[in-house]
């Protein structure tokens, strides 16, 4: 994964819900990662520093 790459969320983490789709701000490391999660209207809900292991590419349609 790298930035700006789209990423789904795989586990519910910090009050997000499993499946939030986001956007990879920041890599800190292969393993670390500054995200940015959006509702369904776009709006951003939170930007948290994540593992990779919570997240997963997400193919746009």
């Amino acid at each position: 994964m790298k930035e700006l790459d789209v990423v789904k969320l795989l586990e519910n983490f910090n009050g997000i819900q499993a499946g939030t789709i986001g956007t990879i701000v920041l890599k800190y490391d292969e393993k670390n990662y500054e995200v940015e999660f959006f509702d369904t209207d776009g709006d951003t809900i939170d930007v948290l520093t994540i593992h990779t292991d919570l997240l997963e590419l997400h193919e746009i349609n």
